[in-house]
């Protein structure tokens, strides 16, 4: 029976890849990949590759990308669905399975590590944060998310959020978070070309931050406290990498 595996790529550094990713990485007939896998990880597949990549508010080629993964899938013995850090964490991996499955075709997932978790900064640390969320800056078809549920929620972490980032400040402001409240921007984490960038809310708020995609958005009292921690030790690991 033919089988689809939802690998994730990690964050970008091909070290944080699972042996088990490795592994169906060499040996897969066929990979489909995302848009933002570091090419250091696409240079590890040794048979075919697609780009099925698509950019912002480019809804409709997922059900391109379904029609293709179903195609492969019933031409080769398995087939390698490659997604940016975890393939579960909005990475619309739930409903490539969800069609796959309805279609007849065996699915495995095969953990990653979402950039949620790579920005070397802890999301919880006792006495200045008791839990995280994880809120999209964009919704499906463009719609901006409702940020009520987690205005008061200690560390916030916004994926797709760069292009919004002004209006998603000003609305946790209005919401009742403090203007000064800290936050820091981790750009292409675990990658070569990481950087951070801090500021407050107001400051995010009033424009006066330039970032670029893809980045990790770190709100709360660990990115004043972690912001150079984090980036310190991404020094050391390249200073000591052979």
């Amino acid at each position: 029976m033919a089988k689809v595996y939802l690998v994730g790529a990690g964050p970008g550094d091909p070290e944080l890849l699972t042996l088990k990713a490795h592994r169906l990485l060499r040996g897969a007939p066929v990979v489909l990949h995302d848009r933002l896998v570091d090419e250091r990880i696409l240079s590890l597949i040794r048979g075919k590759w697609v780009d099925v990549g698509k950019e912002e508010g480019e809804s409709g080629v997922q059900e391109a990308i379904h029609r293709l993964l179903l195609r492969y899938a019933q031409a080769y013995p398995f087939v390698v669905r490659l997604k940016g850090g975890d393939p579960l964490v909005f990475g619309r991996g739930g409903e490539e399975a969800l069609f796959l499955a309805a279609h007849g075709i065996g699915v495995e997932v095969v953990p990653g590590v979402s950039s949620v978790l790579a920005t070397g900064l802890p999301l919880t640390h006792r006495g200045l944060s008791s839990g995280f969320a994880v809120v999209p800056g964009v919704l499906a078809g463009g719609a901006y998310p409702d940020l009520r549920p987690f205005a008061q929620v200690p560390t916030l972490v916004v994926l797709m959020g760069v292009k919004r980032r002004a209006w998603i400040a000003q609305e946790l402001m209005r919401l009742g978070r403090s203007p000064e409240e800290p936050s820091v921007f981790v750009e292409r984490a675990t990658s070569p070309k990481e950087r951070r960038l801090k500021a407050d809310l107001r400051e995010v708020a009033e424009g006066k931050v330039k970032v670029a995609s893809p980045a990790v958005w770190v709100i709360g009292k660990v990115a004043e406290v972690f912001a150079e921690v984090g980036s310190a030790r991404a020094l050391a690991i390249e200073e000591v990498s052979p």
